[in-house]
């Protein structure tokens, strides 16, 4: 699923840099809870593994979608991706 489809599916409408729409994302997070506010989105899921997904979506912050995931040991970890193309920071051991 790439996030075109998810914003889609979430009808949010908001302008995000034109690679991050064609951006692969996992389907798991069309399951997900939504929630808005002000021009902020996140998408928050728990999987079977007790791994607990969150996606936000900030259209005019500097990293405008964080996925971050909180592991069954407490751990969390993600990514947040850039304005543009190949600005990727990996979160780790937050």
């Amino acid at each position: 699923m790439i996030l075109k489809d998810l914003l889609n599916h979430f009808d949010i409408e908001d302008n995000l840099p034109d690679y991050l729409l064609e951006q692969s994302f996992n389907e798991v997070f069309l399951d997900g809870d939504f929630s808005k506010t002000d021009n902020n989105y996140k998408i928050a899921v728990k999987t079977r593994q007790n791994v607990t997904h969150q996606m936000f979506i900030r259209p005019g912050d500097e990293y405008p979608v964080v996925i971050m995931s909180e592991l069954p040991n407490g751990n969390l970890n993600g990514m947040k991706f850039g304005q543009s193309q190949g600005d990727v920071k990996y979160i780790n051991n937050l």
